[in-house]
């Protein structure tokens, strides 16, 4: 039998050592779908429940693996489908290559039945490669420049296959006039700035007094660069929330995440430092950095169209994060540790007393800070952690200390709604010996998380490792909004777009092979984390949380608590009625103060 170009696509993806593909079927790619049946399944084919899911688990399985995710669809609307997902990958820079299905060459332009202009759809989400092949010898040449190109970009490509073209017998390209042969392999590089520009840099921190340091997930491969860089300037260092899991929270002077869902300490630091330095994050909120002219700043990044951006930054290197610091660590010169550093690892030590204390705060029925504070101990060492958009977001953020080789991610960027139980999916097919947590709000559990379960229950026999963790915060509200309601607008809850109906998630767990809980006592919480956690199968932990717990920004003033709590009492809903109950006195004692001049008008 002729080798197809379906065929060639699959060997091809197998020669740049694609192990899965995250994908849902459909006509458009039956082609190909008939040549992984000829493959004996290698690439291994992946099932998500939505082609949505299949993107959101090839960006998992990219982030966790440092490998590119390769995801598949058919035509119309299975590439339409795929778009979120794939948004997620570009605007967190992460490498992922989508293999979508058209219609056949001789329907195009004729209003066919699924046809949709998939070059003009994908331009933007794949606007470093898209491309349609309409002849084999196109082949390899594209699929090679798709892999090379969403590898060393980090960004999202596109191939698109008619479906008559999947079908035809492949031919590779000649020696010939108009024939564009291609080689295999991505060769590894480190690009590192110039002399002048690190001496620039150096110039700049070793000048500085009070340095603080933000690091991002482009900072993840040069943690003890990091630390050495810290010791010797006597920094602080905050983290972007991609950048959670580049730098250990035991080190004393690691003051967390930064931003709306960030640590006072990380706030302080930025607002009292008189010298920046930003290593491989694109955080994108400036109100959260230095006041303009009151810190000299230096940048790092790999990407040379990412630096100068958020920050009137005096230096701007660019190049690979560690080999950068590797040749400006001699440059600079070694600070004492005196009261700027003293006052950092004091104010970060109080941060999670107050942490503590907070999670302690009673609630009705659960606090919800409590479920994933009583988390943090437990966490395996090896555990790969995901959050999903919401509040769900504030206690990852805030509450779990990453150490050793432990992973973590979320929705950076884009900050969409339902990642979090496909991300673990696809970190687990990178992984399939190291457990997984997901944590996630039940709005998001009910937009897509509860299908991908039945992904999990299809598949996590063959995970060395079968435990993976969906812990639901189910509060019966779309909390994360209601509170951004109150808190920027002064307005009650909206009940029709926000109450939620409860849904049984652990029963639905159980109902397809899982297994699940629901907690619903403060007393019950750290026993279902043990149980879960010894699992023989993926595990739903249903907990039953509060929703009068706000999750307080860390520059927030009393005044504006105060507005959040007068929204608040103009609601005449039951569930204002159960937030109003306390509600000042829950505040008081999650906040790190008591005054006014303690949370500043900053």
């Amino acid at each position: 039998m002729s080798l197809k170009v379906s065929d060639y696509v699959l060997q091809r993806l197998r020669e740049w050592d694609v192990d899965h593909v995250f994908a849902y079927p459909g006509d458009g790619i039956n082609g190909l779908l008939a040549a992984w049946g000829r493959a004996d399944d290698k690439p291994r084919f992946v099932q998500a429940r939505h082609e949505e899911m299949a993107a959101f688990q090839a960006v998992g399985y990219a982030k966790f693996s440092g490998r590119v995710g390769v995801c598949a669809a058919t035509s119309g609307p299975g590439a339409i489908h795929l778009l979120n997902g794939l948004y997620d990958a570009k605007l967190d820079h992460v490498p992922v290559v989508a293999i979508v299905g058209q219609t056949n060459r001789s329907a195009m332009g004729g209003s066919y039945q699924q046809e949709v202009d998939l070059l003009s759809l994908f331009k933007d989400v794949a606007s470093e490669y898209v491309e349609m092949v309409t002849v084999p010898e196109q082949l390899p040449n594209v699929i090679d420049r798709a892999m090379r190109v969403a590898a060393a970009k980090r960004t999202v490509t596109a191939v698109i296959i008619p479906a008559d073209v999947q079908e035809l017998d492949y031919s590779p390209p000649q020696h010939a006039f108009k024939m564009v042969p291609s080689s295999l392999g991505m060769p590894s590089f480190a690009p590192v700035p110039g002399d002048a520009d690190l001496d620039r840099a150096a110039e700049v921190l070793n000048a500085g007094e009070k340095v603080a340091v933000l690091i991002g997930q482009g900072a993840r491969g040069a943690r003890p660069e990091v630390e050495r860089l810290a010791d010797t300037l006597g920094a602080g260092v905050a983290k972007a929330l991609l950048g959670k899991d580049a730098l250990s929270d035991e080190l004393p002077y690691v003051t967390g995440a930064i931003g709306l869902l960030g640590t006072r300490p990380s706030y302080e630091l930025m607002r009292d430092c008189d010298t920046l330095l930003v290593i491989g994050s694109s955080f994108p909120y400036t109100q959260f950095l230095p006041e303009f002219g009151k810190a000299r700043a230096v940048q790092i990044d790999i990407d040379p169209f990412m630096v100068g951006l958020r920050y009137p930054f005096e230096v701007n290197l660019v190049g690979d994060a560690k080999s950068t610091l590797t040749r400006l660590l001699p440059r600079l010169e070694r600070k004492k540790h005196g009261s700027w550093r003293k006052k950092i690892e004091k104010d970060t030590a109080r941060w999670w007393e107050v942490m503590e204390r907070r999670a302690g705060v009673e609630a009705d029925p659960i606090n919800p800070e409590h479920v994933v504070h009583a988390l943090d101990a437990l966490l395996p060492e090896d555990v790969i952690l995901a959050a999903d958009s919401g509040s769900a977001a504030n206690w990852y953020a805030r509450h779990l200390r990453m150490r050793g080789g432990m992973r973590g991610s979320l929705s950076g960027t884009l900050a969409t709604m339902g990642p979090g139980v496909p991300y673990v999916i696809g970190a687990k097919f990178a992984h399939p010996d190291r457990p997984a947590i997901a944590l996630v709000g039940d709005g998001a559990m009910q937009m897509n998380g509860m299908a991908e379960l039945i992904t999990a229950a299809k598949y996590y026999r063959d995970w060395s490792d079968p435990r993976m963790v969906v812990a639901v915060l189910n509060n019966g509200d779309l909390n994360q909004v209601t509170w951004e309601m109150r808190a920027m607008s002064g307005a009650p809850q909206f009940l029709p777009s926000q109450d939620l109906p409860d849904v049984a998630y652990a029963d639905f767990a159980r109902s397809i092979g899982l297994d699940g809980l629901r907690v619903e006592k403060p007393g019950e919480v750290e026993d279902a984390w043990r149980r879960a956690l010894a699992a023989d199968r993926p595990f739903v932990l249903d907990f039953r949380t509060d929703p009068a717990v706000p999750p307080i920004p860390p520059h927030a003033t009393l005044d504006q608590i105060e507005a959040a709590a007068a929204a608040v009492l103009k609601g005449d809903s039951d569930r204002d009625a159960m937030v109003r109950q306390g509600f000042k006195a829950k505040v008081q004692e999650m906040l790190p103060g008591r005054g006014r001049r303690e949370h500043g008008e900053h």
